[in-house]
C-alpha cells in the first residue's frame, strides 16, 4: 500500500502527515478522506487550479497529464515542473512526497 507523505503546510496540515493510499485513488481524495482540507473549488472536475500540488518524490509513477490539466496548470500559483492537480493525479504503487503550495489563485476559500 503506497504512502503519501504530505510536507507541512502552515494552514492545511501544520505537522505534515503520512497517509496510506490505494493504487488508483486521486491524491485529492486521499487528502480529503484523511481530514486534510485541500481546496477543490470545482469539486474535482478539472476546471480550476485550487487543488494544485507539487510532487517532490514519485512524480514519474503518476498517470500522465492530459491536455486539459496541462492548460489549467499554466494558471496555478507557484507552478513547478513537478506540479499536478491533485484531483487528476492518481496514485500508483510508489510512495509519494507532496507539497501543498502556500497560495492558490482563489480570492476566497470554498467551504467544502
Amino acid at each position: 500500500m503506497p504512502i503519501i507523505k504530505i510536507l507541512p503546510h502552515v494552514e492545511i496540515c501544520p505537522q505534515g502527515a503520512e497517509l496510506k493510499a490505494n493504487a488508483g485513488d486521486s491524491i485529492c481524495e486521499v487528502l480529503l478522506d484523511n481530514g486534510i482540507n485541500i481546496e477543490h473549488a470545482c469539486d474535482m472536475s478539472c476546471a480550476c487550479t485550487t487543488c494544485h500540488i507539487i510532487v517532490r518524490e514519485g512524480f514519474a509513477s503518476l498517470n500522465e497529464l492530459d491536455e486539459n490539466e496541462e492548460d489549467l496548470l499554466d494558471r496555478a500559483w507557484g507552478l513547478e515542473p513537478n506540479s499536478r492537480l491533485s484531483c487528476q493525479a492518481f496514485v500508483a504503487q510508489k510512495d509519494l512526497v507532496v507539497e501543498i503550495p502556500r497560495y492558490t489563485i482563489n480570492h476566497a476559500k470554498e467551504n467544502h
